[in-house]
């Protein structure tokens, strides 16, 4: 058994985190000594491991309580979650320093939508998810991946990019003509085969996103045409009011 402050001093986890995590009930102490010391077993310091697992990938302390103590929950699966995530990181990385040696070797470096694609994807899928506020599209969505080669996930971005761009070539009709409609409903086929069951929800929290993200905006204008954003977010308004 260890002490609050030998499992800090073990896991870099400060006390008073410690102490809250009492008081919320996400991890409980084995034990509580005589004199009032909070004590802990190795179940107990296996459940924070997977806290901090859980914590890097960006999910709140409320829905990691809700996950860990869900009977479904598989601990091997949480930790594969994990390696995926740093397996990203490290390319991400390494992208960044690609870009940034071009950069220092001509001066500038092109600003295209794989820069995009490689930068701001993973910013993008963590507001999504927390606007979501939709756990289980969100485990879908990692389930699928981890089913995945880096190329099959690479693939899938770049289908989405290039139906983006097909969509943003009928901007010139109105955002509620059925054709535009008819792209809307395929693109939503789309998310729900490659990533997640898309509700009228997500879908809609998309749209907005298209338009509220700037860099988001500003990619999307640069590889489909001006005025792409704001054509999907409206025709994807439409639709999910239309269908909804």
């Amino acid at each position: 058994m260890k002490t609050v402050k030998e499992v800090s001093e073990l896991t870099g986890v400060s006390i008073r985190t410690l102490r809250h995590y009492d008081q919320i009930g996400l991890l409980k102490p084995t034990a509580v000594s005589e004199a009032g010391y909070r004590l802990y077993d190795e179940t107990a310091l296996e459940r924070l491991h997977t806290i901090l697992l859980l914590r890097e990938l960006a999910f709140p302390l409320k829905e990691i309580k809700e996950i860990i103590d869900s009977p479904t929950f598989d601990p091997t699966e949480a930790l594969q979650q994990q390696i995926e995530l740093l397996q990203r990181q490290y390319k991400h990385i390494g992208s960044l320093i690609v870009l940034a040696t071009e950069i220092q070797s001509k001066g500038k470096a092109a600003m295209g939508f794989e820069a995009f694609d490689k930068t701001e994807i993973e910013q993008y899928r963590r507001e999504a998810r927390e606007r979501w506020k939709s756990m289980e599209a969100y485990q879908e969505y990692l389930q699928k991946q981890l089913c995945k080669t880096s190329q099959e996930a690479d693939q899938d971005a770049w289908e989405v990019i290039r139906f983006l761009k097909s969509m943003g070539e009928l901007r010139h009709l109105p955002p509620g003509s059925a054709e535009v409609q008819r792209k809307v409903k395929e693109l939503q086929q789309l998310f729900s085969s490659k990533f997640y069951h898309c509700t009228n929800q997500i879908l809609s929290t998309l749209g907005e996103m298209y338009m509220d993200h700037n860099r988001f905006r500003e990619s999307i204008d640069q590889e489909c045409g001006d005025g792409t954003a704001i054509f999907l977010r409206d025709a994807i308004r439409l639709y999910c009011k239309q269908s909804g």
